[in-house]
């Protein structure tokens, strides 16, 4: 039995491996223990939701390392049960104690990573990244991520004075040396949650009343007019290529609004910096509303990051949790396609989310969706479906078949085979919204191939004869 803690043996249900052992638990942790407390935004006020504690010895295995979850005792008692109060969907809010092997997925959406991360170790003036310094970063730089959770130890102090005039739009835009300087200290400059991971350089930005520009958390709430999102490309600003994606990102937003797919609001392009309006943040009469949003990765209980999931596993994780699995899963497929027309081949578990208000739960507008095929890196297509082939066409026929306790496989097949005539569209759709055109030309027959994809969902017994 854990060392402090009176406990009791219990069974709970772990939403990736089934069954797993958890623990009843009647008193909070022992205070000399290092742990971390995770805050939610609720009710409009922070409060302490969740205690982590790691395991012994473990901390210098960074997110690989486990650990035992609890909700904090008081904050159980006064949400017992209630969904809207969960730290993710699906994880009851009660007096259990939930053993991870590694870190909670839902932390690793929180931990700086990519261009963000190594900002925060300039900060910390740590030459030597690894795993070691997973929850050091964990503890000062998950004070103001997406989403209404964070850790309570990295919030940050009120800014100095002199930090709280805020910056003009075209600093932000030349990233003037000084508003570099206060973006670091401020932990402005970020790269750790569902839709701020990536290598690209991001900033969590505040506008205020005025127009001036602030780190999120450097402003209180009643001077917040919107939440930004503020993209540059990854590399250096000069390269031809990473400059064309993150231009044609705000096109390719609207491609997307127009086949039907769930979007926030436009986004707004000027001279090489990509404004992107948030929405897990909703600023009205002097109030902020921070709604929970939780990656696919974090939904699925996948430890880690970067791993390579197929979309049969979000799909399922996704239908025991939505509020309309039906709806939800439709989303889902109609995302899938786009990506694979449009061949944004960036498309792992946190470039996508759900998005929770209240008690409902589904999936985030669209977001970071653009031509990554362009990426000089070479990014390929990240998740597939379980019997997709690479260079092949989704066999979706099969694909509907195994949510038929969801979908009615006959009418889902119809809905993608009427899908292609759409997806042909997609070229004159993309000129409209001023796509780049070698963009456009380059993609010209692949979208064929996909609309004939489609097609071939169509039940035999519904098709034509030639």
């Amino acid at each position: 039995m854990h060392s402090g803690l009176c406990a009791c043996y219990h069974n709970a249900e772990d939403g990736q491996k089934g069954k797993q052992d958890a623990w009843i638990i009647f008193w909070k942790f022992p205070k000399n223990i290092m742990n971390c407390h995770i805050e939610i935004f609720i009710e409009g006020r922070w409060v302490t939701a969740a205690v982590l504690e790691p395991k012994s010895g473990a901390l210098d295995l960074g997110i690989g390392g486990g650990g035992w979850l609890q909700y904090d005792i008081d904050y159980a008692a006064a949400y017992l049960g209630e969904r809207a109060a969960e730290l993710i969907p699906g994880l009851t809010v009660g007096f259990e104690l939930f053993p991870y092997e590694q870190w909670p997925p839902v932390l690793v959406d929180l931990l700086p990573g990519g261009a963000g991360r190594r900002a925060w170790l300039r900060r910390m003036q740590i030459e030597r990244d690894g795993p070691q310094m997973d929850w050091h970063l964990l503890l000062r730089g998950a004070g103001t991520p997406p989403g209404n959770l964070r850790i309570a130890e990295a919030v940050p102090s009120p800014p100095p004075d002199h930090f709280r005039l805020g910056f003009p739009r075209g600093d932000v835009i030349e990233q003037r040396e000084r508003f570099l300087d206060y973006a670091e200290e401020r932990g402005a400059y970020v790269a750790g949650a569902s839709s701020v991971q990536g290598e690209a350089p991001k900033y969590l930005l505040v506008e205020d009343h005025a127009g001036l520009f602030h780190a999120e958390g450097a402003l209180p709430d009643e001077k917040a007019s919107k939440f930004w999102l503020v993209k540059f490309p990854r590399g250096r600003r000069t390269d031809g290529r990473n400059q064309q994606v993150l231009r044609n990102e705000a096109a390719y937003l609207e491609v997307a609004r127009g086949f039907g797919i769930r979007a926030g609001e436009p986004l707004v392009y000027e001279e090489g910096v990509l404004f992107v309006p948030r929405f897990d943040r909703k600023a009205s009469d002097g109030r902020v509303e921070r709604l929970g949003m939780n990656s696919l990765y974090a939904l699925a209980n996948i430890p880690g990051f970067g791993a390579v999931v197929h979309h049969d596993v979000y799909c399922r994780a996704l239908a025991r949790v939505a509020s309309d699995p039906t709806r939800e899963l439709r989303e889902y497929m109609l995302r899938d396609i786009l990506n694979l027309a449009l061949r944004n081949t960036d498309n792992h578990g946190r470039n996508g989310a759900v998005l929770r208000t209240g008690a409902h739960v589904g999936l985030s507008p669209l977001f970071d969706f653009a031509p990554m095929f362009l990426d000089p890196e070479g990014i390929g297509r990240v998740s597939r479906w379980d019997d997709e082939q690479p260079g092949s066409q989704p066999e979706w026929g099969i694909i509907c078949e195994k949510f038929e306790n969801l979908m009615p496989s006959g009418e889902t097949r119809n809905w993608l085979a009427d899908l292609s005539k759409v997806v042909r569209r997609l070229p004159d759709v993309m000129y409209s919204q001023h796509v780049d055109d070698d963009i456009i030309q380059r993609l010209d027959g692949w979208i064929n191939e996909v609309a004939a994809g489609l097609a071939e969902a169509r039940p035999r017994a519904w098709r034509r004869n030639p």
